[in-house]
């Protein structure tokens, strides 16, 4: 069994509340659970409104499976216009952990 996760930490364009944030995180969040089927939230900077860390992790019996899927959902999270992708942590768990 194998265990990943990504943590985005991103900076949010022209957002000026925490509604506009969340109008922004919020679809970004359902898009990745949808279309990957991995668990994702906002996990981080909830006060913040032009900030936000979005969590997500899956498991899987086959880390090339794995991998291949935290490559779509960063590369997803990389191209949405409406945010800039700071930076993104990778965390990878196998059963020799």
């Amino acid at each position: 069994m194998y265990v990943g996760t990504l943590s985005f930490d991103l900076l949010l364009g022209d957002v000026h509340s925490l509604k506009e944030k969340r109008s922004v995180v919020r679809p970004i969040v359902a898009e990745l659970q949808r279309k990957y089927a991995v668990s994702a939230a906002e996990v981080d900077h909830m006060d913040l409104h032009r900030r936000a860390c979005i969590g997500l992790a899956m498991v899987s019996g086959d880390a090339g499976h794995l991998s291949d899927v935290l490559d779509r959902c960063e590369r997803l999270v990389a191209g949405r216009p409406e945010v800039e992708l700071l930076s993104v942590r990778r965390r990878f768990h196998g059963d020799d952990d």
